[in-house]
């Protein structure tokens, strides 16, 4: 098919197109000309400074040929000179090696002479530096240099001559040594000792010595422990005798470390504490493993901890326990002794940790060997006897102390008391100093995860067993002598079993109030006991890592729980009171509000304020009220009680408003009257409670405006001064209990 006809205006539109890409081409064009027309006068005055410094190039150039020439020159001589450097030092180290081996052939001349002499005459310490001083030399290249000299069996012979002597020393010295440990001979012990490093016997010198030590260690332990178990009942000492005897032997062993590392350092060098430390911890394991059995029998630990779990079974109030249950305060003792046993165990393994690894950290330079070690040594230590019976000490400790804790509290609930002259009964102060010391105990221990386990029992305990105690002692209620549908049944149930007989109304109001405070002092306790017990942990224990921070702040954090449930008891409490003393007592007084005619007319309103007005009486009879507890209840208690009042107050007198009419005199007092009722109330308490008057003072106000028309200046206020807690409906409810406003005006209102 032929190509279709192109239009003329297609034409038209296309040339147009092409001519205005054109302008724009040539404007921008242009404007480039132009730019390098003004730049023209710069790049000449440019072109005229470079042409006066070609002369000078000129010369830089031919200096710097010359400087290449120079240098090609001096690094041809360097060259050379190098060489020759290279062949002088290679000269000079033949000449040290020649140095070396003459000085070797010299010495070991010397010493196969006077190794000998000194065997004869004794002078060990003499043969040893002979011995020594051949040990250190490079035997390879002894061998070399003795086929390299003219005469060489002289050579060898002196070398056979000083290996028979490294050997027969080495017997002699072993020989001496153990019997002078024999002898008890103590000069020549350390003597011999300080010899077995010049004859490269260093493992044989620290086992020699260190087992001689032992023996040293074993005997003093055993004599320690006899002393322990033969120490008659009337010692002071006595109950923590297995715990002095303990820290008897840690306190050798540290000061058998202390006295010998100096003398291990100068002579076997840094870096061979832990070769001493462990053997000399084998001896420490053994030790303690006695110390422990003996204190187990001697204890009745196994008779104790049977017992304890048969009557954990059986429970509290089983006629079993109370026959066989151990009294805890025959377990205090013997739990001291626990961590004070617990306590040094741990102080000596830190000891021998930061000896060990400061003289590992001195004389292991390689990185990599030096961590190696660490950890050898750490593994040691984690799977020494030691550590396990220290591991088993704090699980007899926790056991112990648990039921310490719990038998000691249900006694303090079990034997409390009132004094007249206190607000709360004595469980309170003897619990918390119950637990206070139990935590304090294991914070002595000196280990953070016996003492979390403690602090954790002792919020399960404070949580459960002593909340439920207070809480069961305020389901019993607050006989008032004002009586809902409850109290009334419960009350026919104690008369139909006997059980209520003069006095016990009394008793109860006491008992009641008593336990409201002790819950509210309990919160005041927990807190102080988490501050006291924070500060001592930082104290006692060395500074801990992030984990460790973190577990204890868990656990601390366990205290919180307690709070939330003495403050769930504190409400209860607080809303008994409410249902069986403000009810009762309250509603008849504000309903005495129903009785008042409020459309005053102006005589009406005089004989009114002249006589005992409503808000008045009401006052009297809070006042009343309020007296009668002020004195009785803690203070934070009494000021929920006048917050429980208040609350009781303001929403009895929003019901009975509702049911009464007014005009303008009766809202202006109205008004007066909740005003004056703040005011007392908020004088009565040292809480704020303006927010519970909030919306009984909008009500007033309401009631007391001249006109319909007037709220719209009141609820059109959004500058933050008042925040209205009355709904629109709410509002012309109350504006229509004003007899001389006209119900159309209010609902006419747009709120």
């Amino acid at each position: 098919m032929p190509e279709k006809d192109i239009s003329f205006e297609e034409m038209q539109e296309d040339i147009r197109a092409q001519l205005d890409k054109l302008r724009t081409e040539e404007v921008a064009l242009n404007e480039e000309m132009n730019i390098i027309m003004n730049q023209a006068p710069f790049v000449d005055e440019k072109i005229r400074n470079l042409k006066k410094l070609l002369p000078s190039l000129k010369i830089i150039k031919n200096e710097a040929m010359d400087l290449v020439e120079t240098i090609k020159d001096i690094s041809e001589s360097s060259e050379k000179i190098s060489g020759k450097i290279r062949s002088l030092d290679e000269a000079r180290n033949r000449v040290d090696e020649c140095q070396n081996r003459v000085c070797d052939l010299i010495d070991l001349e010397i010493c196969s002479q006077g190794v000998q002499a000194a065997i004869l005459d004794s002078d060990y310490e003499k043969g040893a530096a002979h011995v020594h001083r051949f040990l250190s030399m490079d035997q390879s290249l002894l061998k070399k240099t003795a086929t390299d000299v003219e005469n060489v069996s002289n050579t060898l012979k002196s070398v056979r001559t000083l290996q028979d002597a490294t050997s027969q020393l080495r017997a002699l010295v072993e020989h001496k040594f153990n019997e002078a440990v024999r002898n008890e001979d103590l000069v020549s012990i350390e003597r011999f000792f300080k010899i077995f490093p010049l004859l490269g016997m260093y493992e044989t010198g620290i086992t020699e010595f260190c087992t001689y030590l032992r023996g040293k260690v074993s005997i003093t332990a055993e004599k320690n422990l006899k002393t322990a178990i033969t120490t008659p009942l009337s010692d002071k000492r006595h109950p923590v005798i297995f715990a002095d005897t303990l820290t008897l032997l840690f306190e050798g062993l540290a000061k058998v470390i202390d006295v010998h590392q100096p003398l291990l350092e100068t002579y076997y060098g840094p870096g061979r504490l832990y070769n001493a430390v462990n053997i000399l911890q084998k001896e420490c394991d053994i030790q303690v493993k006695r110390i422990f059995n003996e204190w187990l029998k001697y204890r009745q630990i196994n008779k104790k901890m049977q017992l304890i779990t048969e009557t954990s079974k059986m429970g509290p109030n089983s006629s079993f326990s109370k026959l066989e249950r151990i009294d805890p305060k025959d377990l205090d003792i013997l739990i001291g002794e626990i961590t004070l046993m617990h306590y040094r165990s741990e102080l000596y393994i830190r000891f021998i940790q930061r000896k060990v690894l400061a003289d590992i950290d001195v004389g292991i330079l390689d990185s990599e060997k030096r961590g190696e070690a660490v950890n050898i040594f750490n593994q040691t230590i984690k799977n020494s006897d030691l550590s396990q019976l220290k591991h088993e000490l704090l699980s007899h400790y926790l056991r112990l102390e648990q039921y310490f804790m719990e038998e000691s509290i249900n006694k303090a609930v079990a034997m409390d008391f009132m004094d007249s002259s206190q607000q709360t009964s004595s469980m309170v102060d003897d619990t918390f100093f119950i637990v206070r010391k139990c935590i304090r105990r294991s914070i002595s221990s000196g280990n953070l995860d016996g003492i979390c386990v403690l602090i954790n029992t002792a919020c399960r305990v404070l949580e459960n067993d002593f909340c439920d105690v207070l809480r069961t002692k305020l389901k019993q209620g607050y006989p008032s002598g004002y009586l809902d549908l409850t109290q009334a049944y419960n009350v026919l149930q104690t008369i139909q079993q006997g059980r209520l007989q003069s006095g016990d109304t009394e008793q109860s109001r006491i008992a009641f109030i008593v336990a409201l405070n002790n819950a509210d002092s309990c919160i005041e306790y927990v807190d102080a006991l988490c501050d006291g017990v924070l500060k001592e942990i930082e104290q006692a224990l060395p500074p801990m890592n992030s984990n460790e921070q973190g577990k204890l702040e868990s656990c601390l954090s366990g205290l919180s729980s307690v709070t939330s449930n003495l403050k769930d008891i504190l409400e209860y409490g607080v809303q008994q009171l409410r249902s069986s003393v403000l009810k009762p007592r309250v509603n008849p007084w504000v309903d005495a509000f129903l009785n008042i005619n409020h459309q005053f007319t102006e005589e009406e309103l005089s004989q009114y304020e002249a006589g005992e007005t409503f808000v008045q009486t009401l006052i009297m009879n809070l006042e009343s009220l309020l007296s009668s507890f002020k004195e009785q209840l803690s203070s934070s208690n009494f000021d929920a009680f006048v917050s429980a009042l208040t609350t009781e107050v303001t929403q009895r007198l929003e019901k009975v408003i509702l049911k009464s009419t007014f005009n303008n005199l009766g809202g202006l007092v109205l008004d007066k009257e909740v005003r004056s009722l703040a005011s007392y109330i908020t004088a009565a308490t040292s809480w704020s409670v303006r927010d519970k008057f909030a919306r009984l003072t909008q009500i007033a106000t309401v009631l007391n405006l001249e006109q319909v028309s007037e709220i719209s200046e009141y609820w059109g206020n959004h500058d933050g001064a008042l925040t209205w807690r009355l709904t629109p409906s709410e509002l012309k409810s109350f504006m229509l209990l004003r007899t001389d406003f006209k119900a159309d005006d209010i609902k006419r209102l747009k709120l």
